[in-house]
């Protein structure tokens, strides 16, 4: 009979320290102090502002992009008048880079052809990993079949030469697509641009859905995704929630590719 009183006043006591640091301040660190929930993509975030390297090459991307944007606004010379200048000046103070062969300034070719090469870059980039990840994350997340006919689909546009066939689909469909676009937006090169980053991103995914399927096909493994499906994660939770979070890392080195 005692032990059971004395076991009894010490579940009372614990309950009541509990109780009193519940009602504590969160100021003063008790325990109803609740910390924010964290996500897979927020730990992405936080391992990628740890890594020094990443942070300078996305400072660096970030400075092109701004400098590309906000320069010509300030640096507003002629770009595409031809001996609109002296012909080979050096840098001086009306032109900082002085200009090329045919008389026009070059920090504002510079400034002009950097919007063209970033925003090429940029999207033809986007939509290859958007295909390539999306292939990857079906072939690795179902196996089976689907994996089969993925990857057989696969291999076969890594068979194809790029270059030679960047080049025959530019030749053959660049008129129309201007046409195209001419009667429609008054843009026609917005044709050459979509053409151009269409057939580079159409021809570039393969290895990020490669990378993205080897990275599925061991995570999916993992306990914390069958601990995941036991409690009743669908599909589409499973890959976007729990999955792809932690296959970030080979996306981004394939981007950066």
């Amino acid at each position: 009979m005692a032990r059971e009183e004395n076991a009894t006043t010490t579940s009372r006591t614990k309950q009541a320290v509990l109780a009193d640091a519940a009602d504590e301040p969160r100021e003063a660190g008790g325990l109803g102090r609740v910390r924010p929930q964290r996500t897979l993509w927020g730990n992405a975030w936080r391992q990628f502002r740890k890594h020094r390297l990443a942070m300078a090459g996305l400072c660096v991307l970030t400075f092109f992009i701004l400098a590309v944007i906000i320069g010509p606004l300030v640096y507003d010379e002629k770009v595409n008048d031809p001996f609109a200048y002296t012909a080979s000046m050096g840098p001086s103070a009306a032109h900082i880079m002085g200009t090329d062969s045919l008389g026009q300034d070059v920090l504002a070719r510079i400034f002009y052809g950097g919007r063209i090469s970033l925003a090429v870059g940029l999207v033809a980039a986007l939509v290859a990993i958007t295909i390539g990840t999306a292939i990857g994350a079906i072939a690795g997340f179902f196996g089976g079949m689907a994996d089969s006919l993925l990857m057989r689909f696969t291999d076969m546009f890594i068979s194809l030469p790029q270059l030679p066939l960047l080049l025959l689909i530019t030749f053959l469909f660049k008129q129309a697509m201007v046409d195209f676009f001419d009667d429609k937006f008054n843009a026609g090169n917005l044709g050459v641009f979509v053409l151009i980053v269409g057939v580079i991103g159409l021809l570039a995914w393969m290895p990020t859905a490669r990378l993205v399927r080897a990275s599925f096909l061991s995570v999916k493994e993992k306990e914390f995704v069958e601990a995941a499906t036991s409690i009743g994660a669908n599909r589409s939770s499973l890959i976007f929630k729990h999955i792809l979070p932690n296959v970030l890392s080979p996306i981004i080195v394939a981007a950066t590719l």
